[in-house]
């Protein structure tokens, strides 16, 4: 039996495919953006031993890259209003994705920080630079530049990750595209459409990513 291709439902769907769109996106910005300020954090409090945090990033970074994210989704989720903590789906979707992307972050900008020369910063103490001022100028920017590409790759790695979150019943693109195939029954042409949907927008975050990194980062000039 020949199977008929038909994708006429994209049009009926439009808007609930977009909103799929715009939320996914919505949760990696957010995700990506507030994660890697998290891991910046860390990344500090971890290359100076800054106690007690030091100790507390390390704990929660091993939490975080050794457990699935999907049960860290339903730990949060399921788990936490059991402590008496309520959210919402897309609260918690996006509370997994921060402290998920802020835990692997730490560790990515803690090895540029680390790859720092250790003439770069003896020759910023006998400029008298401050504490700050060399960690900043010396050793961020640099290892930024560095760990761009890893960064970026992990954003994108978030934003697909965030298929996860349709178990909880968050409304982003795979949730529409599972609610779809629900409702038309054609599941080849609502997945392939929605593989083709994630490949387009992990290409064109990684794109953003690159540029931001080349103006933003790479040539922007010191002060």
């Amino acid at each position: 039996m020949t199977y008929q291709f038909d994708f006429s439902f994209i049009y009926e769907y439009r808007a609930m495919l977009a909103h799929g769109i715009a939320y996914t996106v919505y949760l990696t910005l957010v995700g990506g953006t507030v994660g890697t300020l998290i891991g910046t954090v860390g990344a500090i409090c971890r290359t100076w031993d800054i106690k007690p945090f030091a100790g507390l990033y390390q704990c929660y970074v091993e939490l975080f890259r050794n457990t699935p994210f999907l049960v860290q989704l339903f730990l949060i989720f399921f788990g936490l209003p059991s402590l008496g903590i309520r959210m919402s789906e897309g609260q918690a979707a996006i509370l997994a994705i921060i402290l998920n992307v802020g835990a692997y972050s730490t560790e990515i900008i803690r090895a540029g920080l680390q790859a720092t020369p250790k003439g770069q910063i003896e020759a910023a103490q006998s400029l008298a630079f401050t504490r700050w001022q060399i960690f900043f100028y010396v050793m961020l920017r640099p290892a930024l530049r560095k760990v761009w590409p890893a960064l970026s790759s992990q954003i994108v790695i978030s934003m697909l990750g965030s298929a996860v979150c349709s178990q909880i019943s968050a409304e982003e693109l795979t949730f529409v595209a599972n609610f779809i195939q629900s409702r038309n029954f054609r599941a080849f042409e609502t997945y392939f459409l929605t593989t083709a949907i994630y490949f387009a927008m992990a290409f064109l975050i990684r794109q953003s990513l690159n540029l931001i990194g080349r103006y933003a980062i790479v040539r922007r000039p010191l002060p």
